[in-house]
């Protein structure tokens, strides 16, 4: 029974797009042909993108010390919204949107690239300056 509810929602699903493009097409006319297609460029752009960034993504958060597979859940967030903005419609459009807008800070740490592994050890030399010096 299960396995039905999933069969059906997947068939059904371009059967909404089809009819939310036909439906906003009626109210703003051919301007969805531009939308869709800008959506189609953004979508392989986003894709083709991931498709490089996503190792140097991943090497820098194991360099880091960075929980690696929160970068890889980005890099397949960002791959899986690429392909929803290929795929034509409006709803996938949304999925695709929220997808991205997802924030990427899962890990526990804060967000600054830059910011080393074990941040809670100061480095430096101490010297301990005479009185006379300090007075």
């Amino acid at each position: 029974m299960r396995f039905g509810w999933i069969v059906l929602v997947l068939l059904s699903f371009p059967v909404l797009e089809a009819i939310g493009i036909f439906w906003v097409a009626s109210a703003i006319g051919g301007w969805v042909l531009v939308w869709l297609l800008a959506d189609v460029i953004a979508g392989i752009a986003l894709i083709r993108i991931e498709r490089v960034a996503w190792s140097t993504r991943l090497l820098f958060s194991l360099q880091s010390g960075a929980n690696p597979l929160a970068s890889l859940f980005a890099s397949s967030r960002i791959l899986l919204a690429g392909g929803l903005l290929v795929f034509p419609g409006f709803i996938s459009d949304a999925v695709a949107l929220v997808l991205l807008l997802i924030p990427g800070t899962w890990t526990g740490r804060k967000s600054d690239p830059l910011r080393p592994a074990n941040d809670d050890v100061l480095e430096g030399e101490f010297r301990r300056e005479p009185d006379d010096l300090l007075r």
